[in-house]
């Protein structure tokens, strides 16, 4: 029986951190065995916002190397860049024009970081949505995981894919578009920054002691968890609203130990924050040790990675040309001959 498909993809903008890894990669590690995995570098949306030419080809580079470090194995996954195929771009100019405008403008992270922005504020911040919708359903994904920060953007593709292309082009037997369903993972999905426990951990935050990066030293990670903030409580717990703090690093050493929850509660139910913090440091370094080591390993010699990218493009671009193929027609393109 086909595996279901899967499909996810990370930007290249700054250094990926806890968050990514345990929110959505580490999940993509366990998804291999039983779906047909496709996990992109998403280098398009990363120019939506201002960015370093100077650094997007190297941290594009890093970010695979961090995908294949953390156990994405490109013999059993498609690990491709985006750009590498233009019918991500080609598909969102289709979807484009399809689209209503006021369904764009109601996106939260656009209201978000249009605020931000002001006045320089592009159009691709206000269209990436769309752009995100042809990523998906370019490979005929059954299945996108997503957090509750980007389930709106899913539901996006959702009705672009049923309302403005299938129902107006296609057919109930033959649409054009498979319309994808989300897939929650929730334990660890939510990451919370180290200085402000109400706050998701992100990479754009201009404080760089708010993350943990993957690549981040020993010495670099003690100092931040030392640094994190905290309360004047003994003893931590989970679940309570006036501890978040608590309540995201106790859940970070939970699932960082392999002890789970329960475990991990009952034996830093009475322990200090001093006692608790270096645990929770020396945790996290010997963690994310054995995915620094392999990324090493893997940029001792970037023909490796190359060759990874190269082989997931030419797979991608099969998938996605016979998609673009089906909406092209669909639509009433004339064939090239």
């Amino acid at each position: 029986m086909q595996r279901p498909r899967v499909l996810s993809g990370v930007q290249p903008t700054g250094a990926l951190h806890l968050g990514n890894w345990l929110g959505a990669i580490r999940n993509w590690v366990d998804l291999q065995s039983d779906h047909d995995t496709f996990f992109c570098v998403v280098d398009l949306h990363a120019i939506t916002v201002p960015h370093n030419p100077a650094r997007l080809a190297e941290d594009t580079r890093t970010t695979a190397a961090l995908y294949l470090a953390c156990g994405i194995d490109p013999e059993r996954s498609t690990v491709f860049v985006q750009s590498h195929v233009p019918a991500h771009s080609e598909l969102g100019w289709i979807l484009n024009c399809v689209t209503p405008l006021n369904w764009l403008e109601r996106m939260i992270q656009f209201k978000e970081k249009a605020i931000k922005q002001g006045d320089n504020v592009s159009v691709g911040l206000l269209d990436y949505p769309v752009l995100m919708a042809a990523d998906i359903l370019l490979y005929d994904a059954d299945l996108v995981p997503v957090g509750e920060d980007q389930k709106q953007h899913l539901e996006l593709a959702r009705d672009i894919a049923q309302q403005r292309i299938n129902s107006r082009f296609g057919s109930e037997e033959a649409p054009l578009l498979k319309v994808p369903k989300p897939l929650i993972l929730s334990e660890g999905a939510r990451v919370m920054s180290l200085t402000d426990g109400r706050s998701k951990m992100s990479k754009s935050d201009p404080n760089e002691g708010s993350r943990i990066t993957l690549l981040d030293p020993p010495e670099l990670i003690t100092k931040k968890v030392k640094r994190a903030k905290t309360d004047p409580v003994i003893g931590l717990e989970f679940g309570n609203p006036e501890r978040p703090e608590a309540d995201n690093l106790l859940g970070l050493y939970a699932l960082l130990s392999g002890k789970g929850r329960e475990a991990a509660r009952e034996e830093c139910a009475a322990m200090g924050w001093g006692a608790f913090k270096p645990l929770l440091a020396e945790t996290l370094v010997e963690a994310l040790r054995p995915v620094q080591e392999r990324y090493r390993a893997l940029r001792s010699d970037d023909g490796q990675i190359d060759a990874v990218l190269r082989q997931g493009r030419e797979r991608a671009a099969d998938v996605a040309a016979t998609t673009l193929r089906r909406v092209r027609d669909g639509l009433g393109f004339l064939p090239a001959r």
